[in-house]
């Protein structure tokens, strides 16, 4: 398996896939290549897999057909990993983690960002799609923190991905189903834990969103990512988690506690070869208003005109 992975580093893959019965395949710059490489067999394939796993791990296999789980090659690269059986057999996804975290001007971070990392409480989002490099921007600006902030920063993951060392703040990671059994009870610990900063790394059903919206009200930053297309789609969403009963509540609870959605995509760079593209959305009052109203459609055109504070669109 590490041959398998060290080869794809060479190549300036972002991910790379196993299945059973086919060729070995990789994403580079966002398209699909496959490699000049034996078959490899649903056997062959099983066998690499269950002899990087530990007996925790082979036992969710068995029972749930499928593991997310990290994976690393000392000294050359992380891997976040997902293993699942479909009807060829076994087959696995990888995404590359890297050990350097990059700077805010790695990613050409807008300046703003600068601005949201010295925030002491609220919610902060990164939405986009799967792949889109949300994990790679809430790196670089936990980081940030780091560097330049006396903070306790505790951060809830499933599985961990990039590893921090503490610098001028503390950092603790947990992982979900290690550490602790869910995000909701990691959430529910986490306040007794004196944190400054609380990192989610996804907010996945109502619980979890309750809990994230708790923590940001009691005086916490929380910086948390979520799968939606864009800024609108990313507050719709928290919203449309919850029943039509307890929406009016939740919409407060977000109208006070939201401070910036940051939303991304990658698109082709000459240089890098692929770059982030981010929407920013700032919880001004009128925005604030909007979302408590449940207007949230009319956001946009505030985020039109309010470039002067920070925000702007993908137009």
């Amino acid at each position: 398996m590490e041959s398998i992975l060290a080869l794809s580093l060479t190549q300036n893959a972002s991910d790379v896939h196993l299945s059973s019965g086919e060729n070995i395949i990789i994403r580079r710059y966002g398209e699909l290549l496959k490699l000049d490489h034996d078959r490899i067999t649903n056997q062959q394939l099983e066998q690499k897999l269950l002899a990087i796993l530990n007996s925790q791990q082979r036992q969710i296999l068995k029972q749930d057909k499928q593991l997310d789980f990290a994976y690393e090659i000392n000294g050359l690269a992380r891997f976040r990993g997902h293993i699942f059986y479909q009807n060829r057999g076994i087959s696995v996804s990888f995404r590359l983690i890297n050990y350097h975290i990059p700077s805010f001007n790695e990613i050409q971070a807008p300046d703003v960002f600068k601005h949201l990392v010295s925030k002491s409480q609220g919610l902060i989002l990164i939405s986009g799609a799967t792949g889109s490099g949300k994990s790679t921007t809430l790196a670089s600006m936990i980081n940030y923190i780091n560097l330049n902030q006396k903070k306790h920063i505790i951060t809830l993951e499933d599985p961990i991905e990039f590893l921090y060392e503490s610098d001028l703040s503390l950092i603790q990671q947990r992982q979900i189903g290690i550490h602790c059994h869910s995000y909701n009870e990691g959430l529910v610990a986490v306040l007794r834990e004196d944190p400054d900063v609380i990192v989610i790394g996804e907010l996945r059903d109502q619980q979890t969103i309750s809990a994230a919206l708790q923590a940001a009200e009691t005086g916490h930053i929380v910086f948390a990512t979520l799968h939606t297309h864009c800024a609108i789609a990313t507050v719709s969403r928290i919203i449309d988690t919850f029943p039509d009963e307890a929406k009016p509540f939740i919409r407060s609870q977000l109208a006070h506690t939201l401070q910036a959605v940051i939303s991304q995509r990658l698109i082709p760079d000459a240089q890098l070869g692929r770059k982030a593209q981010y929407e920013i959305l700032l919880n001004l009052p009128a925005i604030s208003n909007l979302i408590q109203e449940g207007k949230i459609k009319q956001i946009i055109s505030i985020m039109q005109t309010g470039r002067n504070y920070g925000m702007q669109n993908f137009d």
